[in-house]
């Protein structure tokens, strides 16, 4: 199995939603080993609270996936991709493996040692539950493949 990575731009469409999905290919396992995110901007002192868990069903459609690149050279094409609009959105995880509560422009960095394992055709999201100022977020994701 290889690294791969990607960075994005996403934009919260509002609480209750998913800002950006991680999904697997209906041919490929991988584990998520590192996710984090920041404010593209300072943003007022609002809370937003994200969380990142499997969604009970994955968003269809995804309209902007970007594929991970291989962080060896020599390493196969990545197969996973990211997704931040969807012609229907992934539907809320019912639990969550992190939350993060930012105020002003804060960074997380959510690492994984052992990898949160993703079956074939699977996802995680990062959840926004509550809203401050819709301003872009900055983030990235590492998968083993």
């Amino acid at each position: 199995m290889a690294i791969y990575s990607i960075a994005d731009q996403a934009t919260p469409s509002g609480s209750g939603a998913a800002l950006w999905e991680i999904r697997t290919t209906a041919t490929d396992r991988a584990a998520l080993v590192e996710l984090g995110m920041s404010n593209a901007t300072d943003i007022t002192p609002s809370a937003e609270i994200f969380k990142i868990g499997r969604p009970a069903a994955r968003g269809i459609t995804p309209t902007t996936p970007l594929t991970v690149l291989a962080e060896d050279e020599n390493a196969p094409v990545g197969t996973v991709q990211t997704a931040k609009a969807w012609a229907t959105g992934p539907t809320a995880p019912a639990n969550f493996f992190r939350i993060f509560r930012n105020f002003h422009f804060n960074a997380i960095q959510w690492v994984f040692p052992l990898g949160l394992l993703m079956a074939v055709s699977a996802s995680f999201v990062i959840w926004i539950s509550t809203v401050g100022t819709a301003t872009a977020h900055e983030v990235y994701v590492a998968v083993d493949e």
